[in-house]
């Protein structure tokens, strides 16, 4: 049977009616533009996952490790705050980049807050290949998951369970960069794409070469991804992005005429 609501019915009487019917109290302050379902089921999505750390203590892990982003890990936005991931993470490579949320509370020293770390390693035996979801974070992270003071506390624990769940990567105004490998020359072209936001993680790149067609680039290893034409690349190159979420974005002439091996640059946009 329907629910009929008379036409004289009061705004306020009906605005009461539906937040009874939701199980709200009418006496909280309640704002239409507010209300959002998903905000219902903001705890749903963490799911359980199994954290160790590695490297120094205050450390980024190791330099780089299997995402090719070398120093950059211990610089901002990076800032140390990052972890080498299992084969469910990992993704063969695909995974670098990806952000997470990571939480514990099994543990006296644990603060419950979350700690966002990007993945930017692998972790490809031991405990990290038998574990469903693995994050070996780097030794500043895992410390983030403590109580002020309890960071030595925590980390020797060694091992926690934890909650993680996947979250866009937010790095400040901070728009994609491509460095070029020292490797490259007029005829093939290296670059480790490095933060990008929102999704992260990449599926596929393209690029193309002034007005020619876009190609598609083949991903060398971790974050890096080459180009072999088999003849002199005609700059400025421009490269397309796909997020592993599916989103595309462009990097217009971001390698410009005359680029050189080993040099860093940087576009103007973001996802």
């Amino acid at each position: 049977m329907g629910l009929v609501v008379p036409h004289w019915l009061p705004i306020y009487a009906l605005v009461t009616l539906v937040l009874v019917l939701l199980n709200l109290n009418p006496s909280s302050c309640f704002n239409p533009k507010l209300f959002n379902v998903s905000r219902l089921q903001s705890d749903s999505d963490w799911a359980a996952a199994v954290a160790t750390w590695y490297g120094d203590p205050e450390g980024g892990g190791t330099d780089g490790g299997a995402c090719a982003y070398a120093n950059a890990v211990d610089q901002p936005p990076f800032s140390t705050l990052v972890s080498a991931g299992g084969a469910s993470l990992f993704k063969s490579g695909e995974g670098c980049g990806a952000c997470y949320e990571v939480k514990c509370t099994g543990n006296a020293a644990c603060s419950g807050n979350p700690v966002t770390v990007v993945i930017t390693d692998n972790c490809p035996g031991g405990q990290c290949a038998s574990d469903a979801v693995h994050f070996d974070l780097s030794g500043h992270a895992f410390g983030a998951m403590a109580n002020s003071g309890k960071q030595p506390e925590l980390r020797n624990a060694g091992v926690l369970q934890v909650q993680h769940r996947r979250v866009p990567c937010v790095y400040g105004g901070v728009d994609i960069a491509f460095r070029v490998d020292t490797g490259s020359n007029p005829y093939y072209l290296a670059v480790v794409v490095e933060y990008e936001a929102g999704p992260g993680a990449l599926s596929a790149l393209e690029l193309k070469q002034g007005n020619s067609d876009w190609l598609p680039m083949q991903e060398s290893w971790g974050a890096d991804w080459k180009f072999n034409c088999g003849s002199q690349l005609q700059g400025p190159l421009s490269i397309r992005l796909i997020a592993d979420s599916g989103q595309t974005l462009v990097a217009n002439d971001v390698i410009p005429v005359g680029w050189q091996p080993g040099q860093t640059y940087r576009s103007v946009v973001n996802f």
